[in-house]
């Protein structure tokens, strides 16, 4: 991307301008504790033409390669009006619109993508995106603190499903503002959360965090710990994928009276891939909450004249109030990222999303019942799935992954150093983009592999 540089000579002048000796002068309001003098594991800085050559490398490495991860980020079949509308100019440079009058098209499309999402979750409101769904999670449990006036607690309750790196962001995020995280167990039988477990240990949390479907792809009882969160007086915190919400309940239907705020990411709508980003967190609430939601709301109104048009509003952010009041200071509008989701579920409807989240749930099923049919291979739960699932294999599973690489199939996740107890297990994943005759590629490669490793113990 074109970009124009700073000389030295350039950056001295405006600092001379200014008054400042140094850039470091900018930022001495920053305490000195906070400062680092190195960042360990950043390598060396590449030059433009380094970074182009890395880039292209790496994308080769993909090249041809079937893909079974899942694990969050989602390949699923982009329609070519996507991008070629997202990538027009007045959409793909387009930045924040704060002037109203000056950016109706992009204001428009932010409320379209609002009233799309608030559909899909149940919920009243939505806002317009945050930076990834790890993040939409801290963000979501920090919002419940704030709305959940009646607790004293700092305490957010996970369901055994959450994402493990979720969690891990959260807590770097707002366990920094006092926030723990602790897990329900899983059921080993069932790859959900054990509901028999004892779930009154600790203080009564402010929020219970519940993913569906799970990380491990099954279903949780979402009405049963719904209802059980609220008597406890926490508020629920729906983490979705928004391809699943197409066919099954959404978040503001759980229970007797629904979860209270809806994050997750958004990448499966419309946004490829891409080496892991950029990506956009997804939101919603009840209305009765949603002073508190961080990121921007788009509102409809009408002129002097009675013409419809588009506002921000609702913008409780550290660029329009003291930051110590704002409800955010990382949120940001991935603007580019929501257009192309807009444009995909408009492409769709509700009917095509239907379809690409049902064929992705039967191919799926087709691939681990392929799986499951080679020795050494078994299904690791007796309950249903969406589109990803886990098998157990009779042997670690690392090396077994190499080797499908080297047949240029990416055959999933590794889940035995985050959920040990699940033995040698393996998170896959398959949506519509996969044939059946992928399918049977990757039964092919896995027996291939199996039996290689078999003929080298003997």
């Amino acid at each position: 991307m074109p970009y124009i540089p700073h000389t030295e000579d350039e950056v001295a002048a405006m600092l001379g301008r200014i008054g400042a000796d140094s850039i470091d002068d900018l930022f001495d309001e920053i305490p000195t504790e906070l400062l680092i003098s190195e960042l360990n594991g950043v390598p060396e800085a590449l030059s433009e033409q380094e970074i182009s050559r890395m880039m292209r490398t790496r994308a080769a490495q993909d090249h041809g390669a079937l893909c079974f991860i899942g694990a969050g980020a989602y390949e699923h079949h982009i329609p070519a009006p996507v991008w070629d509308i997202a990538t027009r100019g007045e959409f793909y440079s387009a930045y924040t619109p704060y002037q109203a009058e000056a950016s109706q098209g992009t204001l428009q499309t932010i409320y379209e993508y609002q009233t799309m999402m608030a559909s899909l979750t149940g919920m009243d409101v939505s806002n317009a995106s945050l930076y990834d769904g790890a993040s939409s999670l801290a963000e979501a449990s920090l919002m419940a603190v704030r709305a959940n006036r009646k607790s004293k607690s700092l305490r957010v309750l996970l369901a055994a499903g959450v994402n493990q790196i979720y969690q891990g962001v959260a807590s770097a995020i707002a366990g920094e503002q006092g926030l723990t995280f602790d897990r329900l167990p899983v059921d080993v039988n069932s790859g959900s959360t054990d509901l028999g477990a004892p779930k009154e240990q600790g203080d009564a949390p402010v929020a219970v965090v519940i993913q569906q479907p799970s990380f491990l792809g099954t279903y949780e009882d979402v009405d049963t710990l719904t209802d059980w969160a609220h008597e406890q007086g926490a508020l629920v915190i729906a983490i979705v994928n928004p391809t699943s919400l197409a066919v099954l309940n959404a978040p503001g239907d759980w229970g007797s009276n629904g979860a209270d705020i809806a994050c997750g990411e958004g990448q499966a709508l419309g946004v490829p891939l891409s080496s892991g980003g950029p990506y956009f967190g997804i939101m919603a609430c009840k209305e009765k909450i949603v002073r508190q939601m961080p990121g921007r709301i788009v509102g409809r109104t009408t002129d002097l004249d009675g013409n419809p048009g588009f506002t921000l509003t609702l913008q409780a952010r550290e660029q329009h109030i003291r930051r110590t009041k704002a409800t955010s200071n990382i949120c940001t509008n991935q603007g580019l990222m929501v257009t192309a989701a807009t444009i995909y579920m408009s492409l769709l409807g509700p009917a095509g999303l239907a379809r690409v989240a049902l064929t992705s749930q039967q191919q799926t099923t087709k691939l681990i019942d392929l799986l499951a049919s080679i020795p050494g291979v078994e299904k690791a739960f007796d309950a249903p799935h969406f589109h990803e699932a886990v098998i157990r294999f009779d042997r670690p599973v690392a090396p077994v992954l190499e080797a499908l690489a080297k047949r240029d199939v990416l055959g999933g996740l590794d889940l035995s150093q985050n959920y040990p107890e699940l033995g040698n297990a393996l998170l896959l994943c398959a949506t519509e983009t996969k044939t059946d005759e992928d399918l049977e590629t990757y039964r092919s490669a896995l027996a291939d592999v199996l039996a290689q490793e078999n003929m080298g113990d003997a």
